[in-house]
């Protein structure tokens, strides 16, 4: 023998009841936005233009070897070189009209201080980075 069980019909909902639902819904998502906010620190520039630092960067010298120069020019008087991987600070960029080219030089400050072509050398922004390419060349 089979038992009937008589299950409750569904009711189709209302739109005021709809209505009531998205109200109520808004209503505490609305509550849950409004918590307390965290206080940002202000944004304080820094004391001096990045432009005017006196350092550019470090730089990696990237090939077997090149002369370190007295001036910005070809054949301008060297004090020694540097061998690729060699970490150096970079103090000033110059552009170099040579004939009908235009060279770009970097006044470095390593071992020796002078200048080398922009070519001969890869410039990271900071310390950490120049040192992990160094020692990765050097390898």
């Amino acid at each position: 023998m089979r038992v009937k069980v008589k299950r409750p019909r569904r009711q189709a909902l209302t739109p005021d009841a709809v209505c009531r639902f998205f109200a109520l819904f808004f209503a505490v998502l609305l509550v849950c936005s409004c918590g307390a906010k965290k206080e940002e620190p202000p944004v304080i520039p820094p004391a001096t233009s990045p432009l005017s630092r006196p350092l550019i960067g470090f730089g990696v010298v990237n090939v077997s070897y090149t002369h370190v120069t007295a001036e910005p020019l070809e054949g301008s008087a060297s004090p020694g070189y540097l061998r690729k991987g060699s970490l150096v600070r970079v103090l000033e960029r110059r552009m170099v009209k040579n004939g009908a080219a235009i060279e770009s030089w970097v006044l470095a400050d390593g071992s020796y201080r002078g200048w080398l072509k922009e070519s001969a050398v890869d410039i990271y922004d900071n310390e950490l980075r120049a040192q992990t390419a160094s020692e990765s060349m050097s390898r």
